[in-house]
């Protein structure tokens, strides 16, 4: 799909937007927060607001703005001094949004998550039910990762489908996931994707060959690098949804992206739109165990959208309750899909490789026949 249709028919028409600023587009190079910046940066917001688009900010810049608060030389490396930093400077983060866009007559509401929020089912709804209220309200929400109770996330942890989860960038692309929002901008210090000191205009999918032209380097104050915004784009792109990579400093760069001008990386939609339940299976909820599925089982699930059954069922691993969310994988080791199963794990180890008429006389007439139904399962990304 060209860059030019992508532009002008998804993002120029977007209505609900999430918009992730790192930490290096709103501070100097002493570490400090540049008021300037991010005024400027608050006017662009509220111009699109006020063309009545809904904004959903996803800010990094609590560790940086705590550095300068302390007058610390760095981002600090043991865990307690790097949380404590985190917890003095998002009071002084939030202080700056809150002065910066109530000039703009827009108000905001700070919304700290961690990663076992959006890995519960419950908790997850929660929080879009949070979110769509505050823009009923009118209210802009600013989400951060909260790094004073953070301990895997703030050290850079990955999740279990290998997008890592330690940093703002992949918390917006579950953001932008599970609102279905219709772009996520990833502004960061950079033009875009650089393939040889030049921006790509445009990404197809995300995949090893996309991933081997970025840097895996970190910026000194940032928690994530451009192999980061690259996988968050492929978790929206994945869902059916566009994103983009920009730099933060270029002049208006958010209206300009908005009204479809050819600005960053654009990363191009998957043609067919991924359902929210699919979206927290797939690429939010932490699983809780391993199916080992035989090779016509993997054919079955990859090529025929099939749900799994025992008869293909060759081993299972962790133990678990029905209804848990688990890595479905082929004989090679390599993954399949991801599920919620109809069965506890040792339910799953009495029955495998059971024909169904066996699994009803073993368990009862009321029993599943799939372990895992279609309708609660999604494929992996094939790279």
């Amino acid at each position: 799909m060209p860059s030019t249709h992508v532009r002008q028919h998804r993002i120029a028409t977007a209505r609900r937007v999430v918009v992730k600023v790192g930490t290096n587009s709103i501070t100097g190079e002493n570490g400090r927060l540049d008021h300037a910046v991010l005024g400027d940066f608050a006017r662009q917001i509220a111009e699109v607001v006020h063309q009545g688009r809904e904004i959903i900010l996803v800010a990094s810049g609590a560790v940086g703005a705590g550095l300068a608060e302390l007058d610390l030389p760095g981002r600090p490396r043991e865990l307690p001094m790097l949380q404590a930093t985190a917890a003095v400077g998002q009071g002084r983060l939030m202080q700056a949004f809150y002065e910066a866009f109530g000039r703009h007559d827009v108000k905001v509401a700070q919304v700290l998550v961690t990663r076992d929020a959006f890995e519960d089912r419950r908790r997850y709804l929660n929080i879009r039910n949070t979110l769509t209220t505050l823009a009923r309200l009118g209210v802009l929400p600013i989400l951060n990762e909260n790094d004073a109770v953070a301990v895997d996330e703030i050290r850079y942890g990955t999740d279990v489908f290998s997008a890592k989860f330690g940093d703002n960038d992949v918390i917006a692309a579950h953001v932008a996931n599970m609102l279905d929002a219709d772009v996520l901008v990833l502004l960061s210090n950079v033009d875009g994707v650089l393939d040889k000191g030049a921006v790509l205009d445009v990404i197809e999918q995300v995949n090893d060959d996309a991933l081997s032209v970025v840097s895996a380097t970190r910026s000194k104050l940032g928690s994530g690098g451009m192999g980061s915004k690259m996988r968050a784009g492929g978790m929206v792109t994945s869902a059916g949804n566009v994103a983009v990579i920009a730099n933060s400093r270029t002049s208006d760069v958010l209206p300009r992206l908005l009204a479809g001008e050819k600005l960053g990386t654009v990363f191009v939609p998957a043609s067919r739109r991924m359902s929210s339940r699919r979206r927290w299976i797939g690429q939010t909820s932490r699983t809780a165990g391993k199916i080992l599925v035989d090779a016509g089982a993997a054919a079955a699930l990859r090529q025929r959208g099939k749900s799994l059954l025992p008869s293909g069922i060759l081993a299972v691993s962790g133990s678990f309750a029905s209804g848990a969310v688990v890595d479905i994988l082929d004989p090679a080791g390599q993954s399949v899909a991801r599920g919620v199963a109809n069965f506890s794990a040792d339910d799953i180890d009495r029955i495998k490789g059971m024909k169904s008429a066996s699994i009803l006389k073993l368990l009862g007439d009321n029993a599943a026949t799939e372990v895992v139904h279609r309708n609660n399962m999604t494929l992996a990304e094939a790279t």
